[in-house]
């Protein structure tokens, strides 16, 4: 009943019309301010939490989750099957394969362009990135033809800059080339596009091409060689771990690394703007906080005869404090209701119909895109109604304080 009467009366002081409108012209700003603090920030936490999840999936998607690469420049890893071995028994390994990657240029009908040509195992059962098994044209078991050239599989955007189309033929030109009695020459192969695929990573769609180890080691003119061992993981954020276990595994001559690692600079960077936007859309709060004091304060000052009358009934004063501290509540909770619904509406609808697009070339994706988290409206709803209830602490303790004897002398 205690709760009920001081909730009653908090609500009433909010929503009742006073001789100062300029009170309720600042309660309305400060529901508001909060209501626009919650909003900006489940945005800016959604536009973060967006960019950071799509380029993670389209790095994991692209790129090996621990790679094994020699530590000095040689001429490739020789032993590459008995390293496989070795590292598949490493706890979360779930796959371990073998690549082979170089610079070459491909020369198409509309211009000619450089790629990175990766040879890997097209073998039944022979892990994948998933853009691979997803190609946006062709087939990926048509990459073997006895018939013809090898296969080959190209980036969406790299075949559309060099105006090459699925089973044209394509001329691979290698840098590297042939050594001759007059010195190395480029060496050429013929190929076939087998596939085209859309990875939604820019760089990867429109520099990168994918065919047979094979193949690739003969446009690279080596034998029997790879240059990575590239693994995948049951658990993606155990790749440090994996790291390190499988490079004290593997000696002196090979080390491996990680996606975080690889990528350390462009994960940094999103942490780093994820704390900034805190931090200054934070201020929006605070500012909200202080419209909450002000009205307050005042409504105090408007409200000394009523709390007078209140004591002199038998209220106490912890409840005359509960009743400004309340009203401190309801304006945070009300704004913060508000800004989420507001906040995750506008989501939706920004995410569903990209209403902001991008530069692929570059942010990598075509549009930002907003995931907000259900664990970030939680806290920054509590936050929220914190700061508004900490705003409150000075205008209900002023309020207990009001003399009913004094207030009432002259009425």
């Amino acid at each position: 009943m205690r709760n009920s009467f001081e909730l009653f009366v908090a609500r009433r002081y909010l929503m009742a019309k006073r001789k100062q409108a300029v009170i309720s012209l600042i309660t309305v700003i400060s529901v508001a301010g909060v209501a626009a603090g919650v909003m900006a920030l489940v945005i800016a936490l959604a536009i973060n939490n967006g960019f950071r999840n799509t380029l993670q999936r389209n790095l994991v998607g692209a790129t090996a989750h621990v790679t094994i690469l020699e530590k000095e420049p040689g001429y490739g890893i020789r032993d590459w099957r008995e390293v496989i071995a070795r590292v598949r028994r490493a706890p979360h390994v779930v796959s371990a394969a073998p690549t082979l990657y170089g610079s070459v240029f491909l020369a198409g009908p509309v211009q000619s362009s450089g790629a990175v040509l990766k040879g890997v195992s097209f073998a039944p059962g022979a892990p994948l990135p998933g853009f691979i098994s997803r190609l946006k044209e062709g087939s990926a078991a048509a990459l073997d033809d006895a018939h013809g050239p090898p296969g080959i599989l190209l980036g969406s955007r790299l075949a559309q800059s060099t105006g090459l189309v699925l089973n044209a033929r394509v001329n691979v030109i290698s840098p590297q080339g042939e050594l001759t009695p007059l010195g190395p020459r480029p060496s050429y192969h013929w190929f076939r596009v087998a596939g085209i695929f859309e990875s939604g990573f820019y760089d990867l769609d429109s520099g990168w091409a994918f065919t047979g180890m094979a193949a690739s080691q003969r446009v690279l003119a080596l034998d029997d060689v790879v240059n990575a061992i590239e693994l995948r993981l049951d658990d993606i954020y155990a790749a440090p771990e994996v790291a390190r276990s499988v490079e004290a595994m593997l000696g002196p001559k090979l080390a491996a690394t990680h996606w975080m690692e690889q990528n350390k600079q462009l994960l940094g960077a999103l942490q780093m703007e994820r704390a900034v936007t805190v931090v200054t859309i934070g201020l929006i709060q605070f500012v909200a906080a202080l419209n909450i004091l002000i009205s307050l304060v005042m409504m105090v000052m408007e409200k000394h005869r009523d709390i007078a009358i209140l004591m002199s009934m038998g209220a106490r004063r912890e409840q005359i404090r509960n009743i400004f501290m309340l009203q401190g509540v309801l304006i945070g909770v009300t704004g913060s209701a508000i800004g989420l619904a507001v906040g995750h509406t506008l989501n939706y609808f920004a995410d569903r119909y990209h209403w902001v697009r991008l530069s692929e070339e570059v942010y990598t994706i075509g549009f930002v895109p907003f995931e907000p988290r259900w664990i970030d409206s939680l806290w920054i709803a509590g936050a929220a109604i914190l700061v508004s209830f900490l705003a409150t602490l000075h205008p209900a303790r002023a309020a207990t304080r009001v003399a009913p004897v004094e207030a009432l002398r002259y009425e």
